[in-house]
């Protein structure tokens, strides 16, 4: 008996490792709950508008580019590339950062972000423009933020200025927001109101039907940006789940409905059909589903080439971009 207990313990904890992994599922999520962590903030002390996980259709490339976040103000767009990392950082004469002491004690050596970061903005420039919206020269800037704070940079005055350091990134603040030199500097000082709105306009009305990474809201307060797959599970559940597509669908809620007993519990989806309207979709217009809360959400992470399953017992929310 005891070697058939010992066993079984040893085949979950196998298989939990093969398809739950908590630590690297904490590594990714820290990650983008960082990002989201930003985006939170910059709207706080810079009003506008902040788009997070826009993936950018690059005609060069024939692929869709990641852009972390673009902060749209009333007079200029910025790309924004948020950097989780830790440890001691510093910049080599090529831009690369070398980072001692940060995860698991390993050295890591990243390509330059700076770099990355205004890679991605004539990118964005060109699909604003085959969309009807020609900004100016200057009004798009990129910036990286360090927003771990366990970032401890060394020789900070090697930093280039558009890398904003976590101590940088700490001290900003609302009421002094239009005190950190060469950032949101205002591309149109001697330019004309109007057209300030009109470009405002155009680039928040394109920003926000621009394509998007799915979001997957975990319990625990956990985020992943990424691709929806398919759901698994039980035929009949399955089957009850096939018309949450992302051309029907923009977004589903998990809600949990009855115990009785872990192989029969229920979980309520309610999903919201996709409307293309700026009034939004009203209460009345979300639908709902009942299927075993061991049915399965299949996920592929931004960034990761392996998709992983979660359960939908421990998902929250689900949006699906179009």
């Amino acid at each position: 008996m005891w070697v058939q207990l010992i066993c079984g313990l040893v085949v979950y904890r196998v298989v939990k490792r093969f398809f739950y992994d908590d630590d690297l599922l904490d590594t990714e999520t820290s990650d983008f709950n960082a990002l989201f962590s930003v985006a939170q903030r910059l709207e706080k002390i810079y009003g506008g508008k902040v788009y997070v996980g826009l993936q950018i259709p690059d005609a060069d490339s024939g692929s869709r580019q990641s852009i972390d976040i673009v902060l749209v103000t009333q007079r200029e767009a910025v790309v924004i590339f948020v950097k989780n990392v830790s440890g001691f950082v510093a910049v080599d004469k090529d831009g690369r950062w070398v980072c001692t002491g940060g995860h698991k004690h390993k050295t890591q050596h990243i390509s330059d972000p700076v770099a990355e970061a205004a890679r991605l903005v004539p990118i964005l420039e060109s699909y604003l423009e085959q969309r009807g919206v020609a900004l100016p020269e200057g009004y798009l800037s990129s910036k990286v933020i360090c927003s771990n704070p366990n970032f401890s940079a060394i020789n900070s005055a090697s930093f280039p200025p558009e890398i904003i350091t976590y101590d940088q990134w700490m001290q900003l603040k609302p009421e002094y927001k239009n005190m950190l030199s060469g950032w949101i500097k205002g591309a149109f000082r001697s330019g004309k109101k109007e057209m300030q709105e009109s470009i405002n306009e155009k680039l928040n009305f394109v920003l926000n039907t621009a394509p998007t990474s799915d979001r997957l809201e975990l319990k625990g307060n956990k985020c992943l940006l990424g691709e929806f797959l398919e759901f698994k599970g039980n035929r009949e559940d399955v089957q009850e789940m096939r018309s949450i597509r992302r051309s029907k669908v923009s977004r589903l809620e998990i809600q949990k409905t009855s115990m009785f007993g872990l192989a029969h519990s229920k979980l309520k989806v309610l999903y919201c059909p996709r409307v293309y309207r700026e009034e939004g979709v009203s209460a009345s217009e979300w639908k709902e589903v009942t299927v075993r809360s061991s049915t399965e959400v299949k996920f592929q992470t931004q960034g990761s080439t392996k998709p992983r399953k979660y359960k939908l017992s421990s998902v929250i929310s689900m949006s699906l971009s179009a």
